[in-house]
């Protein structure tokens, strides 16, 4: 049996019950244990006199204890033990809270290095809680590293020192280093047994650095050799496409635009039919901020593909969102004698198999469509382009298996508005070009947005009845849909109720959420569009692509209760046409990180910025949902501190895969693939 795959039981001092404890943070084997990383370090600095401790400092202190110690009891669940120590120029006093067996650990006379924060009370200097250990003169002058581990209640620091320094002893042979000998060499990484054990008991501070650089190092090129490896599985061995059109019809098509593109637009769309006229299947990730005009950006690519001879679908990760790309593409896409249909779950099954019957045999020249079109039974007759909107919401293997059904590998476009900010960026799409849409169409003026307390409520109301009867529509945004004893906030049906016959009674109130069905949803939405609805309740099936230019005022309930990325999704659906839109945030902030989350809303209206701000206050697991997405989650890397490290690693992986020596390639990608794919091939970014 493999050593490291042995049960922690194994350890002397881990019994059935400290295991079951381990358990909890998923240490179960001597493997678990090494991987446990600390989540902090200690740093003791050399020994101070005690003549020279300043107020609120840590120190180290070379003492005696002195005399008999006090304990003192305060009532039968609270005791103090107070000890005086000494060295050669003063005296402090140790003050230990319900721990009197301290008073028979320790002996008098005898030297102990001892450290903690020097507090001043009593007319003395004070330790509380000191580190207390045996005096050893070799490291009377130098500084100790001390990792801190995170804890389950029942174990101690000092139990997770003692379980990792045996694992570590156990297993010093055992250790596989997955870096390959090579990019080991040249990008000047630490061994990995030296690593780990400096990682978890550095022997000074540059080992420390040297051992998580390159620990860092091992796990993001894992990661991303593995997104490597999953394409190169998945993808197809066929030939690309090499699109050719008029360019005199094309100048034309885009010259007939409703509006003139931006020079972001422009640029982007020359990166696209760049792209589109190579060998090579493009793999191009278009960036653009809410409102940003990515449609008609895919528009032009799809005029592009149908004018080669080639079919084109769009995959959008919602029926509204796929209607309303459907009602656009129409109308720019028909008057040019192309045929475009729309295929959603929601549609009878008879319509659904002309469509598909349709699609097969060429008359449909681009679709419109949900993950429906991932199914088996829908086949294409000659697909060249792929487009999904909104990435994030499809997996790595949904995007391989829309591209396994051209009979040539089709080109394949990705839009997002969602903004994962450039280091993640470099990972999760590090096999396709990034294109970024950073310019608003000419006229649009940035979402005024506001935070304000529950309080005001009855002023927003005001607020509302002003806006509808200049002409204007609202939308109202809810947490939940239902009513719930576990989390008091309001619903979307509990507000609607309480609006439609209290302070909104009079106005045309709608009412939208996730358990509708689809043409219940899609009749409300329509006579949102058609201004049939003065204001819209809803739930966050709003939040993506959803387009409605004469709605200008966005309000958030609870929104401290929302990621900010959501937010900045939200408040993008309105401020779609040249009138002023406000996005008011309604919160009632306790906690000073939730008020950071409030003002970066209300000082900022870049997606990028309010993305990395998020990041910052979250931390890549939570922001990117990872219970729920399956992303692994990283065990020492750090996506905000590790950008460097993270660029060293694309360097890596890109010189990997142009290496001559193909049999040591495809060991690397085999054994990626093999440690990760089960946990990539599923991703979604929420």
């Amino acid at each position: 049996m493999d050593i490291v795959k042995e049960s922690v039981q194994t350890i002397k001092g881990i019994g059935p019950k400290k295991a079951r404890l381990l358990g909890k943070v998923g240490v179960y084997t001597l493997q678990d244990a090494i991987d446990y990383f600390p989540r902090d370090y200690e740093i003791h600095p050399g020994v101070t006199d005690i003549v020279d401790i300043r107020k609120g400092e840590f120190v180290s202190l070379s003492v005696k204890f002195q005399g008999r110690p006090q304990v003192l009891r305060k009532h039968k669940n609270m005791s103090i033990l107070r000890w005086t120590a000494k060295d050669d120029t003063g005296s402090i006093v140790c003050v230990w809270f319900n721990q009197p067996y301290r008073a028979n650990q320790y002996k008098v006379g005898v030297p102990y290095y001892i450290y903690g924060k020097a507090e001043f009370s009593y007319g003395g200097i004070q330790i509380h809680n000191p580190l207390v250990k045996e005096y050893v003169r070799e490291i009377h002058n130098q500084c100790q590293i001390i990792p801190v581990y995170s804890l389950v209640e029942g174990l101690t620091q000092k139990d997770f020192k003692n379980l990792i320094g045996q694992a570590l002893n156990r297993t010093e042979k055992g250790i596989e280093d997955e870096l390959p000998s090579i990019v080991r060499e040249r990008f000047k990484l630490a061994d990995k047994g030296y690593s780990l054990y400096n990682i978890h008991f550095p022997k000074h501070q540059q080992a420390l650095e040297w051992s998580r650089r390159r620990l860092v190092f091992e796990e993001l090129f894992s990661i991303q050799m593995a997104l490597y490896a999953i394409k190169e599985k998945f993808g197809t061995d066929n030939q690309g496409l090499i699109f050719q059109w008029d360019n005199k019809k094309m100048d034309k098509f885009i010259k007939d635009l409703p509006f003139a593109l931006t020079g972001a637009q422009k640029r982007v769309v020359g990166e696209i039919l760049e792209d589109l006229r190579k060998e090579t299947p493009m793999n191009r990730l278009v960036y653009g901020d809410v409102g940003s005009g990515k449609t008609i950006v895919a528009a032009i690519a799809l005029y592009a593909a149908v004018m080669a001879g080639y079919q084109g679908v769009l995959m959008a990760p919602t029926e509204i969102l796929a209607r309303q790309h459907y009602e656009t593409l129409k109308t720019l896409l028909e008057g040019c004698g192309i045929h475009i249909s729309l295929l959603i779950g929601g549609m009878d099954n008879k319509t659904k198999d002309q469509i598909k019957d349709n699609l097969s045999q060429g008359v449909v020249d681009v679709i419109i469509a949900t993950h429906a079109v991932l199914q088996e039974d829908v086949q294409f007759n000659n697909l060249g382009l792929v487009i999904t909107d909104e990435q994030h919401r499809f997996g790595v293997r949904q995007r391989a298996t829309i591209a396994q059904k051209g009979n040539n590998d089709p080109h394949m476009l990705v839009m997002s508005a969602t903004p994962i900010p450039r280091t993640l960026a470099l990972i999760f799409y590090g096999d396709l070009d990034i294109s970024l849409i950073d310019e608003l169409p000419p006229g649009r003026k940035p979402v005024k947005t506001y935070h304000v307390p529950a309080s005001m409520r009855n002023r927003i109301y005001g607020f509302i009845r002003k806006q509808t009867m200049l002409g204007y529509q609202t939308y109202m945004v809810c947490p939940l849909i239902e009513e719930s004893d576990k989390i008091a906030v309001q619903s979307a049906v509990e507000l609607y109720d309480e609006l439609s016959s209290g302070p909104l009674k009079g106005l045309r109130l709608g009412l939208l959420h996730g358990k509708m069905n689809p043409e219940e949803k899609s009749c409300v939405m329509k006579k949102f569009e058609e201004g049939d609805i003065d204001v819209l309740i809803s739930t966050t099936v709003i939040e993506v692509g959803v387009n409605v230019a004469n709605a200008n005022l966005m309000i958030i309930e609870n929104a401290d209760r929302f990621g900010l990325g959501q937010l900045h999704q939200l408040r993008g659906r309105v401020g779609r046409s040249n009138s002023q839109a406000y996005c008011i945030l309604i919160a009632d902030t306790k906690s000073s990180k939730a008020k950071e989350r409030m003002d970066i809303m209300v000082r900022s209206n870049n997606g990028f910025e309010i993305s990395q701000k998020d990041l910052e206050l979250r931390g890549p697991g939570e922001f990117l949902g990872v219970r729920q997405h399956g992303l692994p989650e990283f065990k020492i890397a750090n996506l905000i501190r590790d950008m460097d490290i993270l660029k060293e690693v694309q360097t890596a992986a890109q010189w990997i895969l142009e290496l001559r020596d193909t049999g040591l390639k495809n060991s690397i990608l085999e054994k990626a693939y093999n440690k990760f794919s089960h946990k990539l091939e599923e991703i979604t970014l929420n």
